[in-house]
Parts: C-alpha cells; sequence; structure tokens
C-alpha cells in the first residue's frame, strides 16, 4: 500500500504546486475583501462560533484519542493499545508539524497586506523564503484547518481492519479540515493554498508514521 500512498501524495503535490503557480490565491481572496477589509472578519459566526468552536472541537477530539490508550470506542477495540498510541502520537505530530512551519514562516495573514488594507506591504508567495511582506508573518500554513486535518492518522490505522469506520473518519477529518479553513479564507485570515498545504502536510505525515510504523513492527517480528 506504500506505493499506492505515496502516489497519492506526489499527485496531491502537484497539485497544490500548480496552484501555487497560479494568481488563484488572490483571486479567490478578493472575492470576499478588499482595501476596505474583509466584510465577515469579525462576524459572530465566522469568528466566534466557528472559529472559536473549531479549536475545542479539535481539543476535545485528542483528548478523546487520550482516553482512547485505555477505554477505546467499540470502533477500535480490536487494536492493540501500542497501535493505538501511535494513532494519537501521528495526530500530535501532524498538528506540530503545521505548528511548527507556521512559527517559522515570514508569510503574513491576507487581512495584514497592503492589498486588504492592511499595515504590511503587499503579497509575497510563501514561496520567498527570505522576503518579508512586512507584516507579522507566522501565518503559512493554516493552524486552523490543521484542527481538522490533523486526524487524517485515524484512516490509515482504521482502514484494513474497520473500513467503514476507517471512511467516515476520513471524511470527518477532510470536511472538519476544509470547513475550518474556509472559514478562515472568508475571514481574510489565510490564502487558500494555506488551507491546502496544511491537508497535504498533516497527510503526509500520516502516510510516514503509518508505513514507518508498519515497518518497524515488521521488522521486530522478525
Amino acid at each position: 500500500m506504500f506505493g499506492a500512498d505515496l502516489r497519492l501524495l506526489l499527485a496531491g503535490l502537484c497539485l497544490l504546486l500548480a496552484w501555487d503557480a497560479s494568481d488563484l490565491d488572490m483571486r479567490v481572496a478578493l472575492l470576499f475583501g478588499g482595501p476596505q477589509g474583509f466584510a465577515w472578519r469579525d462576524h459572530w459566526l465566522l469568528a466566534g462560533l466557528m472559529h472559536s468552536g473549531g479549536e475545542a472541537v479539535g481539543t476535545g477530539l485528542v483528548a478523546l484519542l487520550i482516553i482512547g490508550v485505555w477505554w477505546p470506542p467499540r470502533f477500535a477495540r480490536h487494536l492493540t493499545r501500542g497501535q493505538r498510541v501511535g494513532w494519537l502520537a501521528a495526530t500530535v505530530a501532524s498538528a506540530l508539524v503545521v505548528a511548527l512551519l507556521r512559527r517559522t514562516s515570514l508569510t503574513s495573514c491576507p487581512w495584514s497586506l497592503a492589498e486588504f488594507g492592511g499595515a504590511a506591504g503587499h503579497h509575497v508567495s510563501h514561496w520567498g523564503l527570505h522576503l518579508h511582506d512586512g507584516g507579522p508573518g507566522a501565518c503559512f500554513p493554516s493552524g486552523h484547518a490543521a484542527a481538522g486535518f490533523a486526524f487524517l492518522p485515524g484512516w490509515f490505522v482504521l482502514r484494513r481492519s474497520a473500513p467503514a469506520a476507517a471512511g467516515v473518519w476520513l471524511a470527518a477529518a477532510l470536511a472538519a479540515g476544509l470547513c475550518f479553513g474556509t472559514v478562515q479564507v472568508i475571514r481574510g485570515a489565510h490564502f487558500p493554498s494555506h488551507v491546502l498545504w496544511s491537508g497535504w502536510l498533516c497527510w503526509a505525515t500520516a502516510v510516514l508514521a503509518h508505513h514507518g510504523a508498519d515497518r518497524f513492527a515488521r521488522v521486530r517480528s522478525t
């Protein structure tokens, strides 16, 4: 399965690079904002319920995974404790990869840029690693989208032994990540590429963690 997972990962990377080579980030942002800023930035539904609520949901699910190491739900009872620990570790690792990259990024959020009434300079691609846009930075990739995408490792853990539960888990993680990310795009907190890269990074972390754990288990059994 590693070959198929790797091919899918590389296909996603190619699509992301094609997106980055276009001007679609700015085109989408201009649908929701302009020189006067973003109209939905402080709306109670997006800024309050969806933003703060998304963080609470992510934290709550991590807590459930921690509890599940000792008291797993029915669909995960067939997993060994080591597999459940690995599931938790891969989820936390996915979130940490996004958080660490975000902390070191020079890319500022759209609402900080001059194009949208902010005090920073003009938009600079996140590939301009040594170029500063004059803003606060630390906005790439999307940390909020990772509150959903970080749970993608559950698909890999469950897909062989509980395919139905794995499918539901995958759909829920993708839907949550895209929902949380879309909210932030509408508010002007992120460009779409920030969300898409967050999803790809979490997926890549899940693939590496899963197949790394499989390889380690095979080596130990020989």
